[in-house]
């Protein structure tokens, strides 16, 4: 089974460094000229399932590669409850308690009003799993964190988070065959 994510084009927020998490903004100018950019690397394979994440920009990134998908709650990104919208900077000056913790426990610490990590990854896992019973060549168009989980999982462990980067309108590909897990660049 092949796995092909695709992170949403850039937003506003991201440019700003906010964390977005479910801020449901739309795809700027420069993320739809990324998504443009890998338009024709998608657009010649075909897939067996397309699943989005409910999110406006994953939505307008997705409507730009292809004309049906189907919608699945379990692709959202993290929800950052206190911290949503704020830079990382701001965070440490309004909620220093808070992220003293989250920085503690990046895994577990489960933000006030928000979730934890491990709860995204857990519901990227049960999605995975799901969609591999029943498919061999999907595409995903989600956000960075779960992106990250999926990668994580590569290697059964939500502590491999931070080692991932993944860029605005990237595309990962993951592979499952006989019980093993491989990663594959763009």
């Amino acid at each position: 089974m092949d796995i092909t994510l695709i992170r949403h084009g850039r937003t506003k927020m991201n440019s700003e460094g906010r964390y977005c998490g479910r801020s449901d903004v739309d795809i700027s100018s420069e993320g739809i000229g990324e998504i443009e950019d890998i338009k024709s690397r998608i657009l010649n394979k075909s897939y067996d399932g397309i699943y989005v994440s409910p999110l406006k920009r994953t939505q307008q990134t997705a409507a730009l590669l292809v004309d049906r998908y189907k919608i699945d709650q379990r692709l959202k990104e993290m929800s950052f409850g206190i911290f949503e919208g704020m830079t990382y900077q701001e965070i440490v000056r309004k909620y220093p308690k808070e992220n003293e913790h989250w920085q503690q426990d990046f895994i577990h610490y489960r933000i006030p009003e928000g979730e934890s990590l491990w709860e995204v990854y857990q519901r990227t896992e049960e999605f995975i799993q799901e969609v591999s019973d029943r498919h061999e060549n999907i595409l995903v168009v989600t956000h960075g964190g779960v992106i990250r989980c999926a990668l994580s999982r590569v290697f059964g462990s939500a502590a491999h988070f931070f080692k991932f980067s993944v860029g605005h309108g990237s595309i990962t590909k993951i592979s499952i065959a006989d019980g093993y897990r491989y990663i594959h660049s763009g």
